[in-house]
Parts: C-alpha cells; sequence; structure tokens
C-alpha cells in the first residue's frame, strides 16, 4: 500500500529521532532474504538496542538531511535495510553477524563519529568488543589474581593440615616419665633411711671390758 504525506512525514520524524541519538548507521542490501530470517534479525537488533528498519531511500535521504549522517545519502541506492545504534559498534555487529549466516545480507557503507565507512570499515567495526564485552573481559582480568591467590592459600592450608603434630595426647605421655620418676623417688629415699640404723648401731657398740 502506497504511503501518503502523513505516513511519509511520521517516518522521517521516527527516523530523525533516532539518528539525533545515534553515533553509527549502516546500511544492507536484503535482497532475497526471507521473512522469517529478516524476523530472526530484527529481534537480534532489538536485544542489542538498534534501531533496523527497511527504509525508501527518499524518506531515509530526507531524514538524515542537517545531521551528521547526511554524507550517506550517496551510499542510499537499490533496497536498502538501515541499522542505527547509539552505541557505536551495534549496529555494525548485529549487521555482520547475520551477514555471516545470509550471504543475500550485503553490508554496502556506514558511518560512525562523521567518518564514512566502506564494507571494510563496517566489518572492522563490528570486530571492536562490545561494552559488555569488554566490562567481562575487565572481570576476568581483575578476578584472576584473587584465584590465584585462593588457591595459593588453599595448597598452604592443606600442606599444614597434613605435617600438623599429632594431638593432645603428646603432653600426657612426656608426663608419664615423670610419674614413674616420682614413684621410684620414695623407694630410692626410704633405703638409706632403713641402712642408717644398722650403721648407727655399729658406731655405738663398744668393746667389751677385758
Amino acid at each position: 500500500m502506497p504511503l501518503n504525506v502523513q505516513d511519509k512525514k511520521a517516518i522521517v520524524a521516527d527516523v530523525g529521532a533516532q539518528l539525533a541519538g545515534a553515533q553509527t548507521v549502516v546500511l544492507a542490501e536484503y535482497r532475497g532474504i526471507p521473512v522469517e530470517q529478516l524476523t530472526k534479525l530484527r529481534a537480534s537488533a532489538r536485544d542489542q538496542g538498534v534501531y533496523l528498519r527497511v527504509l525508501k531511500n527518499t524518506l531515509a535521504r530526507r531524514a538524515a538531511q542537517g545531521t551528521q549522517f547526511e554524507p550517506l545519502a550517496d551510499s542510499m541506492v537499490g533496497p536498502l535495510i538501515y541499522g542505527i545504534s547509539a552505541d557505536p559498534i551495534a549496529s555494525a555487529k548485529v549487521l555482520q553477524n547475520f551477514a555471516k549466516t545470509q550471504d543475500k545480507l550485503v553490508i554496502t557503507a556506514g558511518l560512525y563519529n562523521g567518518k564514512l565507512l566502506d564494507v571494510a570499515g563496517v566489518k572492522a567495526l563490528a570486530t571492536i568488543p562490545s561494552r559488555d564485552e569488554l566490562l567481562s573481559q575487565l572481570l576476568g582480568v581483575m578476578l584472576a589474581p584473587v584465584s590465584a591467590m585462593a588457591r595459593v592459600l588453599g595448597a598452604v592450608a592443606a600442606q599444614k593440615a597434613a605435617g600438623a603434630p599429632a594431638p593432645a595426647a603428646a603432653p600426657a605421655e612426656a608426663a608419664a616419665p615423670a610419674a614413674v620418676a616420682a614413684e621410684a623417688a620414695p623407694e630410692a629415699a626410704a633405703e638409706p633411711a632403713a641402712a642408717a640404723p644398722e650403721a648407727g648401731t655399729e658406731a655405738n657398740e663398744t668393746p667389751a671390758a677385758e
């Protein structure tokens, strides 16, 4: 169904609002892609915060007029799907990842930070890790020393447990010789005391008078 004037104005306003907050726009031909595949692509784009829409190029040029994306006007040729994102790499990543599995999606151009990108430039932009990927990598780097330290401390604790002294029975065993010595001491002391009278008797005996 042909678009009326009001519909066209609404589309231009909607796309213009998206471009106002965008950092990157990627254009791709979608000729011959089944509807169900395009539905999957739209769902993936939505999950990544990418505004994805098939647009008439005349309306897209009108929406881009006066914005940083106006230089893309010359590349707006043929049946195109537009990926627009505030994230600098999201639109490039979504379309490039889809193109890897669907060769009928052909990336034609893009623009990032006021600079026109050819196909190679869009693909290079798509290889940059996303914010979430960078945060995940940073978290991994931060946790790596902690994990290593935990493993070292665990190994030290295991070594100490393996080489720990026997339980508190040892002091009792050490006290046993002292108890034996204490028991033997009275016997040893009694023997000299018993011998003393004999010695004394012999000493006090006087020779018989002749």
